[in-house]
């Protein structure tokens, strides 16, 4: 897509953090925007803002996890501006911390709903749109430099974010396959400066974990409050931003935005075509 101006998109978890650093950088390409975000409050502030510095924006609460919140999504969109054609499904959670054994049922439900399925929903409900369209198009899904790469410690994160990557893969080779006029990307990133490692701010009650242990609890807090002190080092998602609207134009599908991603890609590709165990990278 080399022309994005009056084009329209949508993006999840654009409140804040990548989503809202992509929604600004649309904006400023002069593309429409659709924001996302099961966060109310912080929601209505970036339409707010986007708005009071002249973009054409309109905003929908939405769980992703719902199937029915991205088809009302979709709805709505097309309702406000028309037509669609940047989807950026980027809404997503992160936790972790602990071994993938001592996890909960709830606490896989609640991760795979919304890294995994809200991508899914996402596909679902605005490929079909684009297809019948026949305009050019896009689908961004972030996925993260650990659904390239394992880490120990983030375990369910690790496991959604592969499961984007592949997903991603396989809809890039059937949308060629059957001629479509839509590209695909990949986002991975490695660490940037946003909020998710305050995720647990969004839990819902329905997945909360009942009768935890205090010093499992404990461990969790002090590791969330490094992770927290670590992203605080990271990229700015500026300029995740940046590289995202340069790969849809460029129909790039993989979106690696740290050299340390790639190199740990290396280690583990040579590992498995050499038979070696898997190296643990820095």
């Amino acid at each position: 897509m080399k022309e994005l101006r009056d084009k329209v998109a949508v993006v999840t978890g654009g409140a804040s953090g990548i989503g809202r650093a992509m929604a600004e950088r649309f904006a400023a390409e002069g593309m429409k925007v659709v924001l996302a975000d099961v966060e109310s409050e912080p929601l209505a502030r970036a339409e707010q803002e986007m708005r009071a510095a002249g973009a054409a924006v309109a905003s929908l609460r939405t769980d992703v996890s719902c199937g029915e919140d991205i088809d009302a999504l979709a709805k709505f969109t097309l309702d406000t501006f028309g037509k669609v054609h940047v989807v950026c499904n980027n809404a997503g959670i992160g936790i972790g911390g602990t071994m993938a054994w001592q996890q909960t049922v709830r606490d896989w439900e609640w991760v795979l709903g919304v890294n995994l399925w809200g991508v899914i929903h996402g596909i679902r409900a605005f490929v079909p749109i684009m297809l019948e369209q026949g305009d050019e198009c896009h689908i961004v899904n972030t996925a993260s430099g650990a659904g390239l790469h394992p880490r120990p410690g983030l375990a369910m994160y690790s496991t959604t974010k592969h499961a984007v990557v592949a997903l991603s893969e396989s809809m890039y080779h059937e949308l060629a396959m059957s001629g479509a006029t839509i590209g695909v990307s990949v986002l991975c990133p490695a660490v940037v400066n946003t909020r998710i490692g305050e995720s647990e701010r969004n839990r819902p009650d329905g997945f909360r974990n009942e009768h935890a242990d205090p010093a499992a609890s404990e461990r969790m807090q002090n590791m969330e409050k490094a992770f927290r002190a670590l992203l605080a080092t990271g990229l700015p998602p500026a300029e995740v931003a940046a590289a995202v609207v340069d790969a849809v134009r460029d129909g790039r599908f993989y979106i690696i935005t740290h050299e340390i991603t790639k190199e740990r890609v290396r280690v583990r590709m040579d590992d498995m075509l050499s038979g070696r165990n898997p190296t643990m990278t820095p």
